[in-house]
């Protein structure tokens, strides 16, 4: 229970801690633009590089399919993300991306045969890396990790509390960025009944920019559970498109996803991805 409250204590500080940061930084984003250029395809980049030093607030939904014992349920969910990266000196940053997911499950069937709908907060994700200046176009970051069930109630994931690390290795080649991302996490406490915190999470991804700001993407974000010795497996690939309205860079994009492998009772088959993101320029 005190990892627990630590762990949610600290997403409530940064977030409010920031939120004064993102308005102020806004504001002066939008004053400076009027009177210069913004490069669109330069932020469009950076938002396909995981610890860019931009600060962007990500929102993004999710649609998924054949969820529940008998696969006739679905589930959506919405990820708040903002990235918040902090100067160290020397070109070496410090980013934080604090996570924080909601759920809406619909006639998800379980292992007692009544079916469930409602919707809730899932879980609170803090991701950290430390990323050093490499002086190359190859880039790397490593930082702790931990997850926090926030009053989950079972029917949105686990209700215990992962800690561990993270780290994320990428190439940026003129339009293309290219890399994998992952984590590894560790039960901390709390109860078992709705799954553990024992994974091993890995996304490789690929991502190539065109001269008009179009990001084309791919990438699988596979999630092994030691304990269920079981992988879920979803496949995306979508467009997103950067754009400038009232001297504010925003992005939109949208794909299918496909499940290649899945838990038990979770997602199978197709869903769909959609995500819109603000960039808050220095």
């Amino acid at each position: 229970m005190n990892t627990f409250n630590t762990i949610k204590a600290t997403v409530l500080v940064a977030l409010l801690s920031t939120s004064a940061a993102f308005a102020q930084e806004a504001k002066t984003a939008t004053a400076s633009a009027a009177g210069g250029d913004i490069d669109k395809v330069g932020i469009a980049k950076k938002l396909a590089n995981p610890i860019a030093n931009m600060i962007s607030v990500p929102l993004q939904y999710e649609f998924s399919r054949g969820v529940g014992a008998t696969q006739g349920g679905s589930e959506q969910t919405l990820l708040f993300q903002p990235v918040m990266p902090f100067n160290l000196g020397g070109g070496d940053t410090f980013i934080v991306r604090p996570i924080i997911a909601g759920a809406r499950e619909v006639n998800i069937q379980g292992a007692t045969g009544q079916p469930y709908s409602g919707y809730g907060i899932a879980n609170v994700t803090i991701e950290s890396f430390y990323a050093p200046n490499t002086n190359s176009s190859w880039i790397w970051g490593i930082g702790p990790y931990a997850q926090s069930p926030s009053g989950n109630s079972g029917k949105f994931g686990s209700q215990q509390t992962g800690l561990g690390v993270t780290g994320v290795v990428l190439n940026r080649a003129g339009p293309w960025t290219y890399g994998l991302l992952g984590y590894q996490s560790w039960n901390a406490g709390g109860n078992a009944a709705f799954g553990t915190q024992n994974n091993l999470y890995g996304q490789p991804f690929v991502a190539y920019t065109t001269k008009e700001a179009l990001t084309y993407t791919v990438n699988m974000e596979a999630l092994y559970n030691y304990d269920t010795r079981r992988t879920s497996n979803p496949l995306y690939a979508g467009a997103s498109k950067l754009m400038v309205i009232g001297g504010v860079p925003f992005s939109f994009g949208a794909g299918p996803m496909y499940y290649v492998s899945n838990t038990p009772g979770g997602p199978s088959g197709w869903g769909a991805r959609a995500t819109a993101t603000v960039v808050i320029l220095k």
